[in-house]
């Protein structure tokens, strides 16, 4: 897969150090770090080209084309991410000149990125056979039958998959790995927070790791959510452990059952 990331402001640039994945990019966890990322791949090998466009461009752009880069190279997949809503709506030209199957353009502030924007991007690149998917917010982005898009997915990025450890009395968090990580980066910082502490407290944990990471979604409300962009993802991840938890549970009551009494000594 070749990725074309085209770019404004600070999420973009956590997705890319997030694919690139260097040893400096999570420094959340500051003298306390464990360097738990190093053993994720790194994708640098996959981006073929990454554009940021200033924050400070005209509220209305007439002329796209004087402010996209001269030269594209060809991709697979476009990552859109905080751009000017007029340049989103310009991106069906740029999809025909880099060849691009699919584009991503998520929503992290609704002001910035219209849902109808969106929507009219999306008609018009599935109109000419592009696949297209503007999740609210990035780490909402789930597999959804798009073969592009899916295989990003399947990279590892999208919607927060964790594995979870407890000890043997339930009350309390062991550890916790990352099966899949929102495109920020922000689920290694959750996981290694959530180590050594009661489970009782998960919510408080994980809105704690998840403000102070910080995620960069909006606070203001989004009229389709009803909410805010930032408490939606705080939900994500929240339901990502609890899923893990549960999964953990079944996980110690089948081994129960088959091998009786001894596995209480075990964690999960």
């Amino acid at each position: 897969m070749k990725i074309l990331v085209l770019y404004s402001g600070e999420l973009g640039k956590k997705v890319i150090q997030n694919l690139i994945n260097p040893g400096n990019f999570c420094v959340s966890c500051g003298e306390l770090c464990n360097h738990c990322r190093q053993a994720r791949k790194s994708y640098a090998n996959l981006i073929v080209g990454i554009h940021e466009f200033p924050q400070d461009l005209p509220t209305f752009i007439e002329d796209p084309e004087q402010y996209m880069p001269q030269k594209l190279p060809e991709c697979d997949l476009i990552l859109a991410i905080g751009i000017h809503p007029d340049l989103l709506i310009a991106l069906p030209d740029v999809v025909k000149k880099t060849k691009a199957k699919a584009v991503i353009a998520p929503s992290e502030d609704s002001k910035k990125t219209p849902a109808g924007v969106l929507e009219q991007l999306k008609k018009e690149l599935e109109a000419i056979g592009v696949e297209f998917e503007g999740p609210k917010p990035f780490c909402a982005l789930e597999k959804t039958g798009k073969p592009v898009i899916d295989a990003f997915v399947d990279l590892g990025f999208g919607k927060p998959v964790l594995r979870i450890e407890m000890s043997p009395d339930g009350k309390m968090f062991i550890g916790a790995g990352v099966l899949r990580d929102a495109p920020c980066g922000s689920t290694w910082f959750v996981a290694k927070k959530l180590g050594w502490t009661d489970t009782v407290e998960y919510k408080e944990t994980i809105s704690g790791a998840h403000h102070s990471y910080p995620c960069t979604a909006s606070m203001d409300k989004d009229p389709q959510l009803g909410d805010t962009i930032l408490h939606k993802a705080g939900y994500i991840i929240r339901e990502a452990v609890e899923d893990a938890m549960e999964c953990a549970k079944k996980e110690k009551a089948r081994l129960s059952a088959v091998c009786g009494d001894e596995i209480s000594s075990s964690s999960f």
